[in-house]
């Protein structure tokens, strides 16, 4: 199966290719302000390295967040599109899952079967999933949520003596805070903290197998939380 998948959920616009969950190629440029110019042409880039046409895939993945507001709207959008244009199915994919398929290039990987993937909202709040992996896939085992980092700590207390392995930018900000309330707690290295389209396309690639996937009215974006000019309308930090 081949798939193109796109992350543009972050500072990082993503995009790569794979043939099922072999990496082919990937490419990404990190300034967030420029999304929505440097996506297409990135796009355009990475076909042309790899000889390839929108109608040669067979699977789109896409971020869907959450993440930045107008980073999820530009990758959704443009999916809808290649979707639309191609009659290719695409998968949905949440940043905070794409990020435990990072933990599969850890060294740390057979250290925990739980993984907890969060992302920093900004005022100590957090984008989180818990998450359970069987061989190279993940199941969710807690509903994502987005909460204040110490709510989160006590909503996820009853795993504080479980194996966990923490990734994403938000369990490094967190990870003096963390240590001391999970007491087998364990980090990926650097590398591994950062989103990437490589893993939404791996992830994209067992939505696929189990049938969760469709037409460009299957990517919808997910937020977890309001806008922050929504937030500030409403007092909320």
């Amino acid at each position: 199966m081949k798939i193109l998948a796109i992350d543009t959920s972050s500072k990082i616009c993503s995009v790569a290719i794979l043939e099922d969950t072999e990496m082919i190629l990937e490419k990404h440029i990190e300034n967030e302000t420029t999304h929505s110019q440097k996506l297409m042409p990135l796009v355009d880039n990475i076909l042309k390295s790899c000889k390839l046409t929108l109608a040669d895939f067979d699977l789109f993945a896409c971020c869907v967040g959450p993440g930045s507001f107008t980073g999820v709207r530009i990758g959704v959008s443009t999916v809808k599109a290649f979707c639309d244009v191609t009659n290719i199915k695409a998968s949905s994919v949440s940043s905070l899952e794409s990020l435990v398929y990072n933990t599969l290039d850890s060294n740390y990987k057979d250290d925990a079967k739980l993984v907890l993937s969060m992302i920093d909202a900004k005022n100590d709040n957090v984008y989180y999933g818990l998450f359970e992996r069987i061989n190279d896939t993940f199941t969710l085992v807690e509903e994502l949520g987005a909460k204040n980092i110490d709510e989160m700590i006590k909503t996820l207390k009853k795993y504080h003596s479980s194996p966990i392995l923490f990734v994403g930018d938000g369990s490094e900000k967190h990870q003096y805070l963390l240590q001391q309330h999970f007491s087998k707690c364990t980090f990926v290295e650097d590398k591994c903290h950062k989103q990437n389209a490589g893993s939404v396309g791996k992830a994209g690639y067992y939505h696929c197998l189990q049938g969760m996937c469709g037409d460009s009215n299957y990517i919808t974006p997910l937020y977890l939380r309001k806008s922050q000019a929504e937030r500030a309308l409403d007092g909320e930090k």
